[in-house]
């Protein structure tokens, strides 16, 4: 059992979310940072879908009501546990009574807190996601709140040296996968959608221009603000069903990138869709920070798949062997 001792709106439950209830209109939630929850998860022997603490509103104070195994990924959020600073991306053992403590970000926007075991709430619509929109899913279907217990499952763990272990992170081991450009800023690999040719005249300024994550931003969507982009001709379209990662283009030409929570459908020319893999650094973005698109296509986006998968396959070998958690 974990009792939430201080949190802020927004730090919810969540796992990789639901996936099968879109055409019912039910968006899939799940983690911002689908990466960091997956190799938390994989640290402790979890299943990679494990529900765990999404961490975005700081301090964040949670207190151990039993043993457990804990992992720390996803941003740098400077965790200490009973006053005793631990690294980020980082897995140890707790003891009934140890308070930990997530601060403001060093880097990063989203820490994620997994649990061996994972959250125990109730799956709703197969998923342990938080649908705060729909009120349902994850805890009661709402934000955490001081006084809150949260049930930790019960299962096999990997054993976890007692001085901790870590984990090198996925922007350090596939540094080269996950490229910079020259002022710094992250570059989303993005394939072109459905009106993309109504854009013919920005294109260039569409791939080339840096873009600031606007502060009209939220796990719904990420709006972009710079110089906007116009299409050539007013078209009238019918709604179309949408996925995380799809840019579409209001009438004020500032692109949004539909996210986890985003709408099922919508009528926006769609002008790309950000590559599956790349999602999760703009779940590590805060408004204000910058970012660059660039044109991808489908065999790219293939090859960085497989390079992210093999990277969680060397995590999965590198972890220790299973042992039950009543012997720890």
């Amino acid at each position: 059992m974990i009792e939430i001792e201080q949190s802020g709106a927004l730090n919810t439950v969540q796992d990789l979310g639901r996936t099968a209830w879109r055409q019912l209109g039910v968006s899939v939630s799940g983690a911002m940072d689908a990466l960091a929850l997956r190799a938390g998860n994989l640290l402790l022997g979890n299943d990679e879908n494990a529900a765990a603490i999404e961490v975005q509103m700081f301090p964040f104070r949670v207190r151990f009501l039993r043993d457990a195994c804990i992992a720390l990924t996803g941003a740098d959020c400077r965790g200490q546990l009973d006053g005793v600073a631990l690294p980020p991306w980082w897995g140890c053992r707790v003891r009934s009574g140890q308070l930990l403590e997530l601060r403001y970000p060093r880097c990063g926007a989203r820490g994620y807190l997994c649990v061996a075991g994972g959250i125990d709430v109730p799956e709703v619509m197969g998923s342990r996601s938080t649908a705060l929109r729909g009120s349902f899913g994850g805890f009661a279907g709402r934000q955490l709140q001081r006084g809150d217990r949260l049930p930790i499952g019960v299962t096999s763990v990997r054993p976890l040296p007692t001085t901790g272990i870590g984990i090198v992170p996925p922007f350090v081991a596939l540094g080269s996968v996950f490229p910079r450009n020259r002022n710094g800023h992250i570059q989303l690999r993005a394939i072109p959608a459905g009106e993309y040719a109504l854009f013919a005249a920005d294109h260039e300024r569409f791939w080339q221009q840096s873009w600031q994550v606007s502060r009209q931003s939220n796990r719904t969507g990420y709006r972009l603000s710079g110089e906007p982009i116009q299409p050539s001709q007013s078209v009238e379209m019918r709604s179309y069903g949408l996925i995380p990662g799809i840019v579409q283009v209001p009438p004020a030409g500032e692109p949004i990138i539909q996210l986890s929570d985003a709408n099922t459908a919508g009528g926006y020319p769609k002008i790309a869709c950000v590559i599956e893999e790349d999602l999760w650094q703009l779940g590590q973005l805060q408004p204000g920070q910058s970012l660059q698109l660039v044109r991808s296509d489908a065999r790219e986006a293939l090859a960085i798949k497989q390079a992210v998968d093999e990277w969680l396959n060397r995590l999965r070998r590198d972890v220790p062997p299973m042992k039950n958690v009543a012997n720890l």
